[in-house]
């Protein structure tokens, strides 16, 4: 054989020899290529143990993504070998391989919990196996080609970390193998199994809960009158002047006091409902408003003028309905309540005033109208519905 030949020959030899799977085996599939570390992590949905060592699931929660130096300096190098390297550790050499105590098998790269101890059998393999995780989400499959092979590999939910591969000879009830490498995870005893109590929710309980929410579109005359009324009201976040009933290019106040848009004036309230309700919401705007004057409140004519509640759902509407319909017991049969009950829906939607129209009685508290025909109304509401204020009415508000 000439001489470039054996080189080729020698060269041939060498790459094979670097590629043959052992205890140090290239990366599969599996390999770590971790997003840049100011990425946002994706959430994932596992199962975790709380603070009493109970497994409570399932619970959405950020994925753990590290740069490769910073596994190297969490991890030994041996974990960091078969977690983010897809390695695998020679058979029957595994510190957990003949653990006999009862507890939890957690990831060693985020401690996730992956398989109990009741789940582990021996399966004569040279590696701990377990018949079934703590809980299917906490256990990623996919598809291993390597090596001419073809496996399922198994890796960490939360941190895709490799653990070994799954496979169908294993015993009842699943008749399922996973097959893993002790330097993948760490064990932990049932009587410290609280030691295991995610932070996630830790933090998650501290979190202060987001407050509640919910809108309303009352009409009832001049919407500065009704925004000044409501933004008396403790629990509600904002009142805001607008237009309801009609279509969107013809929201604006210069269209709408023509009387021909099917605008009615209209006031948005946002509340939380867990401090004041939608059925106090109307009792305010019944008692701040004539709901039996069609088109009219006080020398205040036209249809944009309406008494209207505008609902968002069919619950709104009945609770509406029921509400009139005991008001109208109380005026009795000569005062008959023509408040309209009409749809808020993509087609006919609320419609923000210009900004001028905003808080426009508290800014303005000395103008004609608002002295006349706003301040009244608040006067009402702060006498009727002392325990409904943000804040006791001062002797001397003017």
């Amino acid at each position: 054989m000439s001489l470039p030949y054996r080189l080729l020959a020698v060269l041939v030899l060498s790459v094979a020899f670097v590629a043959a799977p052992g205890c140090d085996e290239p990366p599969t599939a599996s390999a770590d290529t971790p997003p840049k570390p100011k990425e946002q992590a994706p959430l994932v949905t596992v199962h975790v143990f709380d603070k009493n060592g109970k497994l409570v699931g399932p619970v959405k929660m950020p994925a753990v993504r590290l740069s490769v130096e910073e596994w190297k300096k969490k991890l030994d190098d041996e974990s960091f070998r078969i977690l983010r390297r897809a390695g695998t550790e020679p058979a029957h050499c595994g510190d957990l391989l003949d653990n006999k105590r009862e507890g939890v098998y957690a990831c060693k790269g985020c401690s996730l919990p992956l398989f109990s101890s009741d789940a582990k059998f021996k399966s004569g393999t040279g590696w701990p196996s377990f018949f079934q995780p703590v809980a299917d989400v906490n256990i990623e499959e996919r598809a291993d080609n390597s090596y001419g092979m073809v496996r399922t590999e198994i890796l960490c939910a939360r941190c895709e970390g490799h653990l070994g591969h799954v496979f169908t000879d294993g015993p009842r009830p699943t008749g399922l193998r996973y097959c893993l490498n002790s330097a993948s995870m760490v064990f932990t005893d049932a009587d410290k199994v609280k030691t295991l109590a995610d932070p996630f929710l830790e933090k998650k309980a501290k979190q202060p809960e987001a407050p509640k929410r919910a809108e309303v579109v009352f009409a009832g005359g001049c919407f500065w009158c009704v925004e000044a009324v409501f933004e008396e009201l403790e629990g509600v976040y904002e009142a805001i002047s607008g237009y309801a009933g009609g279509a969107e290019e013809t929201a604006t106040y210069g269209q709408v006091v023509t009387g021909f848009t099917k605008h009615a004036e209209a006031v948005k309230i946002v509340y939380d409902p867990s401090k004041i309700t939608y059925k106090e919401l109307l009792a305010v705007h019944f008692a701040t408003h004539d709901p039996t004057t069609l088109n009219r409140q006080g020398a205040d004519r036209g249809t944009h003028y309406r008494s209207a509640i505008f609902y968002a759902n069919e619950e709104e509407r009945k609770a509406a309905a029921a509400f009139i319909a005991e008001h109208q017991k109380k005026l009795g049969p000569d005062r008959k309540i023509v408040t309209t009950l009409e749809p808020l829906d993509p087609l006919v939607g609320f419609y923000k005033a210009e900004d001028k129209h905003q808080d426009f009685a508290a800014e303005n508290p000395n103008q004609p109208y608002v002295r006349a025909v706003a301040k009244p109304k608040v006067e009402k509401v702060r006498k009727d519905f002392k325990d409904k204020l943000k804040k006791p009415a001062k002797d001397g508000d003017k």
